[in-house]
C-alpha cells in the first residue's frame, strides 16, 4: 500500500504541471485573442482557463486519496482520485456548452472580423506545449496507474488538437473564409464535450465497480497457473483509484492441512503482484470435489 501511496504523491506533479501550462496558455490565448480578433483562439483560452479548475480538482482528489484508512473509509480514500476525474468531467462539459453557444451566436453574423495572423503563431505555440504536457502525463499515468492523472492526459491532448484547429481556422480566414476562424471555435466546443463525456463515462464505470472482462480473464489464467490451484471457482476485482483489489475463490486438494493451503494462497499473491502489480487480494480456499 504504501507505494500506493507514494504514487499518488508523484501524480500531484501530473496535476501541477497542468495547472502551470494552463495558466500560461489560458492568459496567453485570451490576451492575443482579443487584441488579434479570433473567436476560436478565444474559445481555446476559455477552454485552458476552465482546465485550471478541472486540474485542481483532479489535485485536491490526488490529496484526499492520500489519507490513510479510517472507520467510515476502510478500503482508504482512494477513490477520491475518480471522483475528482468526475467533477473534472463536468467542468468541461460546461465550458463546451458555453463554447458552442458563443460560436453559434457568432456564426450567424453577418460580419466576421479577420482574426491577425499572431493569433495563429500563438494557437500552434499553445499546441506544441501541450503536447508535451500531454506525453509527461501520459507516461506518469501508465507509470504509476493513475486514472485522475490520465484524464488530465486526455484533456492535454484534446487541447493541443484544440488548439490545432484553431490554428487552421485562422489561416483559413487569413486567405478569406472569414467565418472558418468561427465555424473552428464552434468544432472546439464539441471537441470539448466529447473529451469531457469519454472522463465522464470512464469513472463513472469504476464509481460502478465495472471492471475490463478481458483483464479479468488474463488475471483468472494467472491464478489457474498457480501450483495446487486445481480451478477458479469465482473471481472479482474492482478499481479504487490506483489500486486494484482481486477477490477470488480457488479450489485446492481437500487433503491439505492449513499451513499447505495458506501457502498457495501466497503463491497466488505473489503471481498477481508479479503479473499485473496488484497488491490488495482476497483469496477463499475451497475444497476441489466438495
Amino acid at each position: 500500500m504504501d507505494t500506493a501511496y507514494d504514487n499518488l504523491k508523484k501524480g500531484e506533479q501530473g496535476a501541477w504541471i497542468s495547472i502551470i501550462a494552463y495558466l500560461f496558455l489560458s492568459t496567453l490565448k485570451l490576451t492575443i485573442g482579443w487584441i488579434g480578433a479570433s473567436e476560436a483562439l478565444k474559445a481555446d483560452g476559455l477552454n485552458n482557463s476552465t482546465d485550471i479548475i478541472a486540474s485542481i480538482a483532479i489535485l485536491i482528489g490526488l490529496k484526499i486519496a492520500r489519507k490513510p484508512p479510517d472507520e467510515n473509509h476502510r478500503y482508504g480514500h482512494f477513490r477520491a482520485e475518480t471522483v475528482a476525474s468526475l467533477i473534472a468531467a463536468f467542468i468541461m462539459a460546461s465550458v463546451g456548452i458555453q463554447v458552442l453557444i458563443g460560436a453559434g451566436t457568432s456564426l450567424f453574423h453577418a460580419d466576421h472580423e479577420t482574426p491577425d495572423m499572431i493569433t495563429a503563431w500563438a494557437a500552434l505555440f499553445a499546441a506544441a506545449v501541450m503536447y508535451g504536457v500531454y506525453t509527461y502525463n501520459a507516461r506518469l499515468a501508465k507509470k504509476i496507474n493513475s486514472p485522475s492523472i490520465l484524464a488530465a492526459a486526455h484533456d492535454n491532448r484534446s487541447d493541443a488538437l484544440v488548439s490545432i484547429g484553431a490554428f487552421i481556422g485562422i489561416i483559413g480566414a487569413q486567405l478569406g473564409i472569414d467565418w472558418l476562424d468561427t465555424l473552428t471555435a464552434f468544432i472546439v466546443g464539441l471537441i470539448i464535450l466529447k473529451t469531457a463525456w469519454d472522463i465522464f463515462a470512464e469513472a463513472s464505470l469504476t464509481l460502478t465497480d465495472a471492471f475490463d472482462r478481458h483483464k479479468i480473464e488474463d488475471i483468472q489464467k494467472s491464478v489457474e497457473k498457480v501450483p495446487g490451484v486445481y480451478s477458479v471457482s469465482s473471481i472479482k476485482a474492482r478499481s479504487h483509484g490506483n489500486i486494484t483489489f482481486v477477490d477470488v475463490v480457488i479450489l485446492v486438494d481437500p487433503d491439505l492441512n492449513v499451513v499447505e493451503s495458506h501457502d498457495i494462497t501466497e503463491y497466488v499473491e505473489e503471481s498477481l503482484l508479479q503479473e499485473h502489480n496488484i497488491r490488495a487480494t482476497h483469496i477463499h480456499i475451497e475444497p476441489n470435489g466438495h
